[in-house]
Formats: structure tokens, sequence, C-alpha cells
């Protein structure tokens, strides 16, 4: 077994990206899930049948493409894929077309949904983007149990969903998320679930200040988005 305390450096590095790629280069891939990656420790084996254990500082984590291993000699790497999970994309009604009352209702109810389960989301013009922490069909009663109106939900490739959002968006989206350990959603005492134990204490994540300027102070005015933004910090401070 190999034991990883530091991560090398990653394939996006120039220098690493022509080791790695040279023809006599021998490269062995840890495939992790988005989930397995968030974590500081843990065990896994390569594709090739190498044992890894990684044990990062607290507070690190793994990214696609980080060089774990490198073997200057036999011209051998391991290097972490990482591959992100399904994102539940959600789509709001088109305010010019309901009742304010109607949206405003909506945006209640879909922030109330969010809030509740804790799970990190990011609006882009009239859509949610919630990374799936649970089963898709636990995600789809969750969102039906809210009764909401004129609400589409549709499932898309987490990789579609990171190129389709800026930089700063796909990190909210997928690198504060935090697998339930039992894959259960939360009741409605809010209570909070951990992922697996790894001998560090609890944290929780919450983006209590999402504000986001383009250009020079500029202010936009507020649609259902912003609406179900703010419906679920409401939620989460309860």
């Amino acid at each position: 077994m190999e034991l990883v305390e530091q991560v090398l450096g990653n394939m996006s590095d120039e220098a690493w990206r022509v080791r790695l790629t040279a023809p006599e280069t021998d490269v062995d891939w840890l495939e992790l899930g988005q989930w397995d990656a968030q974590k500081n420790r843990l065990r896994k084996t390569t594709g090739k049948g190498l044992e890894v254990a990684v044990s990062l500082d607290r507070g690190r984590h793994l990214r696609d493409g980080d060089v774990l291993l490198w073997d200057e000699a036999s011209r051998r790497a391991v290097v972490a894929r990482i591959h992100l999970c399904d994102v539940m994309v959600v789509s709001l009604p088109d305010p010019a077309r309901r009742p304010t009352a109607d949206v405003m209702e909506t945006c209640v109810r879909l922030g109330h949904a969010l809030g509740n389960q804790h799970w990190p989301a990011v609006i882009r013009d009239n859509a949610v983007y919630v990374p799936m922490s649970v089963d898709r069909k636990v995600m789809e009663a969750v969102m039906a149990t809210h009764r909401l109106k004129d609400i589409g939900c549709s499932f898309i490739d987490g990789d579609k969903a990171a190129a389709m959002l800026a930089p700063q968006e796909a990190r909210r989206l997928f690198g504060g998320a935090e697998m339930p350990a039992d894959g259960h959603t939360h009741g409605h005492d809010h209570g909070h679930a951990h992922g697996p134990d790894d001998g560090r204490p609890h944290e929780h994540h919450h983006d209590h200040h999402d504000h986001h300027h383009h250009g020079p102070h500029a202010h936009r005015r507020r649609g259902p988005a912003d609406e179900v933004r703010a419906c679920g910090r409401r939620s989460e401070a309860r």
C-alpha cells in the first residue's frame, strides 16, 4: 500500500502535463466520485490494482488531475480522476406570464424545499442547479412533496453543468456539498446529515453572503431567482 500525505502537483500545470503525457510515462488512475474527493482521508485501489491511502491535512481535498505518486526511474504516476455527480435542474416559471402572487408562492416553496434539505444550489438565469447528494428518486420525491406550481425538474451530467457555469459557481456546486452518510434526506427538524467519519470535527457550510457584482457596483432588478435564494437562506436560518 502506498501512503499519500501531500499532492505533488496537477495535470493542469504545464510541467506535469508534459511529463505525464510523454509516451514513456505510465499513468495509473485513481478513480474517485465527487463525494470521496471531498474527504481528506480515504483508501482506494487504482485502476491497475495499487492500493493507495490518502491522508491530507485537515481542510484539504483532492482535485481532478492531482498527481499523487511519481517514480522518476520507472516513469510511473498515480493521478486522481474525479467524476462529478449529476445535477438536478429546476426550471423556474416566467414571471412575465404569471401573477406576482403565484410566482412568490412558488419561490417560497422552492426555497423551503432546498433549504430544508441543506442542498447547495446555484442560480443561473431562471434555473436552479442542485448537485445530486442523494438518490435521484429521493430528490424527485422531495420536489413532488412540496407541490411546486409550473416547476420543471430534469437531470444533466455534472461535467455538462460545470461547463455552463462560471468557475466560482462550479466550485460552490461541486466543492462544498457533503454526502449524507445514510443517503437519506433531512426531516423537518432541520437536523444535519454528516459524511463518513474520518476523525475530523464535523463542519457545516452555509453560504450566507451570496452577492455578485457585474461591473463597477452594478445592481439589477430582483427576479424570481433572487427570491429563491433569499427564501432558501431564511429556511436554513430557522
